[in-house]
């Protein structure tokens, strides 16, 4: 597309519209605090360093595509919802130590997306109530495939990269969970009380990152070799890490350990909306039954994967969920009581259920126009709600990244779980934003 096609792109949204928010995204306004929000990143590095002023245009020629990443919070008598955002921004600022920091709903021009760029580093942050991250990563490549034709270079369409003077597909603004949420039957929410890391809070606003590097083969090899995915075995890692140090912590009793796992119901669903579309899964074992081998841990995640990542299940799962917010007296009760009860609930019994999170968005699909300029992509799930860390996984051909976030001093999960890898014979390099020892 010529530089001009480009410059005539059109905005998406022109009219009044507001968006109430997703099944998921009215969780994430009620646990934001003072040093909290539910924010996550997404990094892609080039092959050469990164022009701010380019980069400026394109995000401002690119976003009017995304007119629920182009928004504001607003807050209802009964609901929050997105309404169009038209005031100056998002603007690209130098990179910080400290990625993912609470999000106010009312700085930043209301916007609760950033843009930041370090060298050949153009990263992007979103609020969790704008959508997941197959949906940020939509934005953040089709800003990218804009920069680069800005730049000169012939980058097609498609897969993840919008084409910027389309207009919106009504369905990339929908809440695919209601959709969706129509099985027969509506599945408990069973869990007790799991294990959870404690350690040395860090000061306010300082998040600290480990991200392991390696070859998505070698683990590719790894994982076949227990007869497990890439994401069983992963899981399997850390649940392994974590149970290591519950065992070297002190403790009156031993708890399960078990891990928060996002789905990509987009997976099973054929929905096209670059909102929320998540739902989580909780694969783990109970020690209190007794000592676990690690081939024990990956059999045990490989058979709960089987019983639960499917559609049935997982369309039940939502239903369930919905269910709440189809609710008669539910819709008109205030929203500073809806505050209160979803922000106790999460507290006391959503946030007690794992011991960890960890996501992984697989492989990062791009057109082959696009792929000689892209050296790795990066990921980030933020700031964890309580002490804990949070995994994230993604790969870009060969390059595999994994992610560690974390609010604590101590790296304890971290270093069993990299050593782990390192045991069965995957090469790690090891980078952070702080001083790790051995």
């Amino acid at each position: 597309m010529s530089k001009k096609g480009i410059a005539t792109a059109v905005d998406a949204v022109t009219k009044k519209d507001w968006y109430k928010l997703d099944l998921s995204a009215i969780v994430y306004p009620t646990l934001q605090r003072r040093d909290f929000s539910s924010v996550y990143r997404l990094s892609l590095l080039l092959k050469e360093d990164i022009d701010p002023e380019v980069l400026q245009k394109a995000i401002d020629m690119t976003m009017p595509r995304f007119p629920t990443y182009k928004a504001a919070m607003r807050k209802g008598l009964f609901w929050r919802f997105l309404e169009p955002n038209h005031r100056p921004g998002p603007f690209v600022q130098p990179d910080v130590k400290n990625p993912c920091q609470p999000m106010s709903f009312k700085a930043n021009n209301r916007y609760l997306i950033r843009f930041y760029y370090y060298y050949n580093r153009i990263s992007f942050e979103a609020h969790h109530s704008l959508g997941d991250g197959t949906g940020g990563m939509c934005v953040l490549l089709t800003v990218t495939a804009t920069y680069l034709r800005l730049l000169g270079k012939d980058i097609e369409n498609g897969g993840m990269v919008l084409d910027i003077r389309e207009q919106p597909d009504p369905e990339e603004l929908e809440d695919a969970y209601m959709k969706y949420a129509n099985a027969k039957v509506k599945p408990p929410r069973p869990g007790e009380k799991t294990y959870r890391v404690r350690g040395t809070k860090e000061p306010f606003y300082t998040l600290n990152i480990i991200d392991g590097i390696m070859s998505t083969s070698e683990v590719m090899k790894v994982a076949k070799s227990y007869n497990a995915t890439i994401t069983e075995y992963l899981n399997a890692v850390l649940i392994y890490a974590l149970a290591k140090r519950q065992e070297e912590g002190f403790h009156m009793r031993l708890k399960p350990v078990k891990i928060a796992m996002p789905v990509n119901l987009r997976r099973f669903f054929p929905a096209k909306t670059l909102r929320n579309f998540i739902t989580m899964i909780y694969p783990g074992i109970d020690p209190r039954l007794g000592e676990y081998t690690f081939e024990e841990i990956v059999k045990h995640v490989h058979n709960y994967m089987q019983y639960y990542v499917n559609e049935k299940f997982l369309r039940g799962d939502i239903t369930t969920n919905a269910a709440t917010t189809r609710n008669t007296f539910i819709r008109v009760v205030p929203l500073f009581i809806k505050d209160f009860v979803v922000r106790q609930f999460y507290t006391k019994v959503q946030d007690r259920n794992s011991s960890a999170g960890l996501t992984n968005m697989g492989a990062l699909p791009v057109p082959e126009s696009m792929r000689p300029y892209i050296e790795r992509v990066d990921i980030c799930m933020g700031q964890p709600f309580s002490s804990r860390t949070n995994c994230a996984i993604i790969s870009f051909g060969d390059i595999m990244t994994i992610n560690f976030a974390s609010s604590i001093i101590e790296a304890d999960v971290e270093r069993h779980f990299f050593r782990k890898l390192v045991k069965d014979g995957i090469h790690v390099k090891i980078e952070s934003n702080r001083e790790i020892e051995d």
